[in-house]
């Protein structure tokens, strides 16, 4: 998305204060988190190909409202709009890749297929922060916002491609009215409480998730922190940015390890992210590179853990669960490195943030279960 690196300064420039830009982005948050649960429910009862082709749909409107009419209003529709498309595609993609893999008898290539698509994804993010700056200096904000519609149509198109075997019985079933959705609700809840095994598969995807993914937004301020000019910190960010595609990629051999060979995996990226920040020197930020990849690569094989260790017809609600938790973890991480912003430099947060980790490896050591057909999960 084109507009993602500039659209902060569409709306400065529209004449909102920081205070109401700092609105839309909870109204943002706020739709995302509410949505989140329901969203996932309604996946499970109906069509979940239908809903990723909707959501782009939704988020290319909220893009075109930006640019035809820029104003506060425009600007909240557009983001209660994109909020409501990624709630709906939260659990639903990973929910539908699955069980079509699982149908053919290939769901052991989940997390290489779901490894290569963040990869995929981290680079067409990488390359539309590069081709942001030319477009926006030939066309301004109505070229970036067009090519951002056009993104998101494509998108749309590319969704009703994907296979989807399940949509035949729900409209065999009589489709997804309140007793279908409540159905689905009743079957998510019971299999949560089915066992221990779903809920620790469950809980170590935000914890493994949530502290790496929130120490993100923080980066340009650690650069900074250690005298890189302004100009420089894009190309320390970038850095990372290839790590973290790099570890989408190592996702899928990953998933071929041993539970004590992952949490070593994990512990060393603690260390790596740890030794990094306090380093002082902008070569530190190789460092949190390789970090950043490792828990890429660790949230991968979590998240293909989960969907194996799911067993009945919720698997969209119960990921969207896992997604929910997610975002309580990071909003709670941001409280976190705020509180201790007061009492301490960039490099020290990021240190006490990474030691975390140690303590998710411990619990990744764990046992969490077999799934029925016999595959570690």
């Amino acid at each position: 998305m084109l507009l993602y690196p500039v659209y902060a300064l569409l709306f400065a420039q529209s004449g909102l204060s920081t205070a109401q830009i700092s609105s839309l982005l909870a109204i943002w948050s706020i739709t995302s988190f509410t949505l989140e649960i329901p969203s996932g429910v309604w996946a499970d009862a109906t069509s979940r190909r239908r809903l990723l082709v909707i959501a782009p749909v939704l988020q290319a409107v909220g893009y075109a409202l930006w640019i035809v009419a820029p104003s506060y209003p425009a600007f909240a529709a557009g983001f209660l709009l994109w909020g409501v498309a990624g709630a709906l595609q939260s659990g639903a993609l990973e929910a539908l890749v699955y069980e079509e893999l699982d149908r053919a008898g290939a769901a052991a290539r989940y997390p290489h297929l779901i490894g290569r698509a963040t990869a995929i994804g981290t680079l067409a993010s990488m390359l539309a922060i590069g081709l942001a700056s030319p477009v926006f200096a030939q066309g301004g904000f109505s070229a970036v916002g067009v090519a951002s519609v056009l993104a998101c149509l494509t998108g749309a198109v590319i969704a009703t491609t994907f296979p989807e075997h399940r949509s035949r019985r729900i409209e065999a079933d009589g489709g997804a009215g309140f007793r279908a959705y409540a159905a689905v609700l009743d079957a998510g809840v019971a299999e949560l409480r089915s066992g221990p095994a779903l809920r620790a598969a469950l809980l170590l995807v935000p914890a493994v998730a949530a502290i790496w993914g929130a120490l993100d937004e923080y980066l340009p301020l650690l650069a900074t922190e250690i005298g890189v000019a302004d100009g420089t910190v894009p190309l320390l960010i970038l850095i990372v940015y290839v790590g973290v595609a790099l570890g989408g990629l190592l996702g899928g051999p990953a998933s071929r390890l041993a539970r004590p060979a992952l949490a070593g995996v994990l512990t060393a990226a603690a260390l790596a992210l740890a030794l990094g920040a306090l380093s002082g020197v902008p070569m530190g930020f190789v460092l949190i590179a390789v970090a950043f990849c490792a828990f890429q690569a660790v949230q991968v094989v979590v998240e293909a853990r989960l969907q194996d260790a799911i067993n009945g017809s919720a698997r969209s609600t119960v990921t969207s669960l896992a997604g929910l938790i997610t975002e309580v973890l990071v909003v709670t991480v941001f409280a976190g490195y705020a509180a201790g912003s007061a009492l301490a430099g960039h490099a020290t947060l990021f240190a006490c943030f990474a030691a975390i980790y140690v303590v998710v490896a411990a619990a990744i050591m764990r046992p969490i279960g077999v799934r029925a057909h016999g595959r570690r999960s």
